[in-house]
């Protein structure tokens, strides 16, 4: 390899083999590229494969790291040299506070005198260019500003833990915010009493004879499974209606429930994907969607085929996907719309808890791996907030259902191996092998001998993975 010697293109061998070694496998262009001392870094990896390509830059084993935007904001990989490939991120520009965040990756402290950064761009975006490198950072702001709508969940909050429950009490906790620094005091007055009776109106608190805000069973929930007060409603109304007809003879409805309320951050919902897992539901599945209240013939109308390529009679393209999104315009859309990302999320749950490996579920659904572990990793936190809801609110036999499964999430595997997956660092496909050669329980691994598990961990990490490139 040229400029390269013989010890720095073994230690790229050796990345290359720990990348190799993951459950998903070796990336074909990682592969290639990391030979030559480059290498990507982008949110479609998994944790696993950033780790070590942060590990072998850090150790200058790799040289040049390709970042997007807005990770290069966020990287925690100084450099010597930042060059940046345009001012934009899609169609808008960064703006000076990104600007500057990826500019400060620049100079590595004690290993660099000076940091370097260097902008492209085209000749007709120099002027904008030029304005943004010559603006002004912009001022900090409160994350409980009306757009933001921090200020409902911070009330629910200081009132079910009792920090403010008089009125007295939440003005002089509101008097210590930065929000009352920077809007006008009528307004901010007016708008503290309207979030109040909002939160009123909910069920979210009530008011005792004295005048004092009261928590209730639905507050504590939310606040302690960490919800929003609007996912905390949602929920509410989901696991009640859950209550009186729980889908009990299959596992679509807890996969379900055990899904994030905001799925915004794991792709887009491609309708094409979509109706073919409902094609594939079963009985169960299908009363599942019944009853959240998904409508096949809405998923139908939603997936287009290609007017071009209908006309042509020719083959429908493997990612055809039609660019209808779905409507947002009034409250009830906004709620149809969270139930149609859910369920399409949760068909992605079920298939990692089935022992579906992680580069399968991303390759059947067309998703950058890392998205699919992202999910995976806050489906188990959002799965305890699940469980801890129930209990709150005194829900015993729903809670039991919850909780039953949630074992089956953190270990990605069915319930025959919840048992062998309590051994550290044995995930499911380890899990499996043992299971598969007649080590069914904690005992049998432990009294096992070397010679008898030797073998059985070479062909975990022998099995034939395919190497997929998930753009």
């Amino acid at each position: 390899m040229p400029g390269c010697n013989s010890e720095t293109l073994e230690k790229r061998q050796d990345v290359i083999h720990d990348l190799r070694s993951l459950p998903v496998g070796l990336d074909e262009a990682l592969e290639k590229i990391i030979l030559r001392g480059v290498a990507f870094h982008h949110a479609g990896l998994t944790g696993e494969e950033r780790e070590i390509l942060a590990s072998a830059y850090d150790n200058r084993i790799i040289n040049v790291v390709v970042a997007t935007c807005s990770l290069a904001a966020g990287i925690n990989l100084p450099a010597r040299r930042v060059i940046l490939h345009g001012a934009r991120m899609g169609r808008d520009s960064i703006g000076p506070a990104m600007l500057r965040q990826m500019r400060g990756r620049a100079g590595r402290k004690g290993k660099d005198e000076i940091g370097e950064s260097f902008l492209c761009c085209e000749k007709e975006d120099l002027e904008e260019v030029v304005q943004l490198l010559e603006a002004d950072l912009p001022s900090v702001e409160s994350s409980m500003t009306p757009d933001k709508r921090g200020i409902k969940r911070a009330l629910l909050e200081v009132i079910t833990v009792r920090l403010a429950t008089h009125i007295t009490a939440i003005d002089e906790y509101i008097q210590r915010t930065l929000l009352y620094h920077t809007m006008e005091r009528a307004r901010l007055k007016d708008w503290v009493e309207s979030t109040i009776d909002e939160l009123q109106e909910a069920g979210q608190i009530s008011i005792d004879c004295t005048g004092a805000h009261e928590a209730t069973a639905l507050s504590r929930a939310t606040v302690g499974s960490c919800m929003t007060p609007e996912d905390g409603v949602f929920v509410y109304d989901e696991l009640r209606r859950a209550l009186r007809a729980f889908v009990m003879d299959g596992e679509m409805h807890v996969f379900y429930m055990f899904t994030p309320v905001n799925t915004s951050g794991f792709g887009d919902i491609n309708w094409r994907i979509f109706r073919n897992e409902i094609e594939r539901l079963d009985e169960s599945g299908m009363r599942v969607l019944e009853f959240v209240g998904i409508s096949p013939a809405f998923v139908n109308k939603m997936y287009v085929v290609p007017y071009k390529a209908m006309l042509l009679g020719g083959l429908i393209p493997r990612r055809a996907n039609s660019g209808k999104r779905l409507p947002e315009q009034d409250t009830e859309q906004i709620k149809t719309a969270r139930i149609y990302r859910r369920f399409y999320a949760a068909c992605q749950l079920r298939d990692l808890c089935n022992e579906i490996p992680v580069h399968t579920v991303a390759r059947k659904f067309e998703i950058p791996r890392g998205f699919v572990q992202t999910l995976a990793q806050t489906c188990e936190g959002f799965a305890a907030g699940m469980v801890q809801f129930c209990d709150t609110l005194g829900w015993g036999m729903l809670k039991s259902v919850l909780e039953h499964m949630s074992d089956r999430l953190k270990a990605g595997a069915r319930a025959d191996l919840l048992e062998l997956a309590r051994i550290p660092f044995v995930k499911s496909r380890t899990a499996r092998v043992f299971w598969e050669n007649g080590m069914r329980s904690l005992r049998a691994v432990a009294e096992a001998e070397a010679r008898q598990l030797v073998p059985l961990l070479l062909l975990v990490l022998t099995q034939v993975q395919p190497s997929t490139i998930d753009g």
